[in-house]
């Protein structure tokens, strides 16, 4: 690159005319550039399904906090030095720690030159031994079958037999990118036209709807009943479905969530048997959101998979279609990063698998740690086993532990005026009902956002504690709620239900009539 002297000299003019000739140059041609190409990606160029899909876990507040998250490295005028990130179920970021044996595993398997050495446990060897000579060369850094590697596969098997009593097959477990891109497979088979509907809890987690806005399908939403704790009735459905085929909508499947993402709730098996019925009377596909089945936090109740009370059933629900979905992001385990997950469906016949595995070439393979991860879950230390002890005071430490902040939660939010908040039976979340005074209200909707979106920024700038508005889920018309995880650390628990407390008596008295 020639030097600014040597343009001087040739030019024989001073150095700083160049450079100021330069600095003319480059601005006419940025102008005449940007002025004589059109983007493509603006406007009506950027799909109307992207434009229209939302998705309020990671949403306006969100945003706003990740931004408060920068300026809090520079500014400390704030009334608290970090963000609480009380918005998704991202337990190890919030100092909820992992298994040992799982991280174990994957060191092993990423890198088996540790297999000679003595800082593993003979089990977690014999774990990574297995896994790496059913992918074959290349380990955990190569593809594998589309459906996933072959002995993970058993691995889920094994567990679903040894949970529900009743047998499953490898042909029909499909390791994937965590629960949502096993769910995303199920919607693209489902989904065959602008027509077609999936009927959906409200309130949702909305990866549903955002996922049937990017396919160009309808969401069916049916109401949970917040009054009887977030249960389904049968007669919300039977109003969905009919409303919904009325406006021509083709329906063919239904979503269910247990333990409930946001609600919190753990559907009894009386409650599944009903929504059984319905699918079959009503010819749906069953999709069964079960991410959350080792989160059961209320004394007597228990986690029943949606395919044991199906197979339980008589005879003539034995042809129902089902689609299960779990993942190594909740539970105790908390891997969110390693997004691993599986598919088991049931019922499906020969034709829908050819095109289900289709789909799932298409993507290649889910990745190598999360299957690794998905294993560790579904093949853990049992007793006798010299990795148990560890495995099994961790996993009670932290399901004891979720249990006493789930009590805490709830109890604080009951204590708190306006607000009202059903038991946390399980999952990871509670979603309290707000009363939000009609000033406040009057004021978001001038400012052109819901009423808890305010709610939800407020706190977040009072505070610095991130939740998300319950509009992002659905919710009745004329009630306001918020989720908030279940996550921060115990140690810091009673600090942020003072938070959530002092912030809602200051909003209550901000907007009082």
């Amino acid at each position: 690159m020639k030097s600014l002297r040597f343009y001087s000299s040739l030019f024989r003019r001073p150095e700083t005319q160049v450079t100021q000739y330069f600095k003319r140059f480059c601005t006419v041609s940025s102008t005449y550039v940007s002025n004589s190409y059109e983007k493509v990606l603006k406007g009506g160029g950027i799909s109307d399904s992207v434009r229209e899909a939302q998705y309020a876990v990671r949403g306006e507040v969100p945003t706003r906090a990740l931004q408060l998250e920068e300026e809090l490295k520079h500014n400390k005028q704030r009334p608290y030095d970090h963000i609480i990130f009380c918005n998704v179920g991202n337990p190890q970021s919030l100092e909820n720690p992992p298994i040992t044996y799982v991280r174990q595993v994957l060191a092993l398997c990423d890198f088996p030159e540790l297999l000679n050495s003595n800082l593993f446990p003979a089990d977690a060897k014999e774990h990574a031994k297995r896994i790496l000579i059913s992918a074959g060369k290349g380990g955990s850094g190569a593809y594998s079958n589309s459906g996933g590697v072959s002995c993970i596969r058993e691995d889920i098997v094994d567990f679903i037999q040894r949970r529900d009593g009743y047998e499953s097959s490898v042909n029909n477990v499909f390791l994937t990118n965590g629960a949502s891109d096993g769910i995303a497979l199920i919607m693209k088979l489902l989904v065959s036209s602008s027509n077609s509907g999936v009927m959906v809890p409200v309130p949702e987690y909305p990866l549903y709807s955002a996922l049937l806005s990017l396919l160009g399908a309808k969401p069916v939403r049916y109401y949970l009943n917040e009054d009887r704790n977030w249960s389904i009735e049968l007669s919300e459905l039977e109003r969905a479905y009919e409303s919904s085929k009325k406006a021509g909508i083709s329906i063919s499947g239904i979503v269910l969530i247990s333990p409930g993402n946001p609600t919190g709730q753990v559907l009894e098996k009386s409650n599944l048997e009903e929504i059984i019925d319905f699918a079959y009377r009503r010819r749906l596909v069953v999709l069964a959101d079960e991410v959350y089945q080792e989160n059961v936090y209320t004394k007597g109740k228990k986690f029943v998979s949606v395919k044991k009370v199906l197979r339980d059933m008589p005879g003539k629900y034995q042809d129902v279609e089902l689609a299960s979905f779990h993942s190594a992001s909740k539970g105790f385990y908390g891997e969110c990063g390693r997004r691993g997950g599986y598919l088991e469906v049931a019922n499906f016949n020969e034709e829908a698998l050819e095109q289900l595995y289709k789909l799932a070439s298409i993507n290649l393979c889910a990745n190598l740690n999360g299957q690794i991860a998905m294993s560790c879950i579904t093949r853990h230390p049992t007793q006798g086993m010299p990795s148990y002890s560890r495995f099994e005071e961790e996993r009670s430490n932290l399901l004891s532990s979720y249990a006493r902040r789930a009590e805490m939660i709830q109890t604080a939010m009951n204590n708190m005026e306006g607000c009202s908040c059903n038991q946390v039976e399980g999952a990871m979340y509670a979603f309290p009902r707000i009363n939000i005074p009609p000033s406040a209200q009057q004021i978001a909707r001038s400012q052109g956002k819901q009423p808890d979106v305010l709610y939800a920024l407020s706190l977040l700038e009072h505070s610095g504690v991130c939740v998300v508005p319950g509009s992002g889920f659905g919710q009745k018309p004329g009630t306001f709620h918020f989720r908030t995880t279940i996550l921060p650390p115990e140690h810091d628990f009673p600090k942020v239900m003072t938070s959530f407390q002092k912030h809602h008596e200051w909003f209550l008295n901000k907007y009082k009539a």
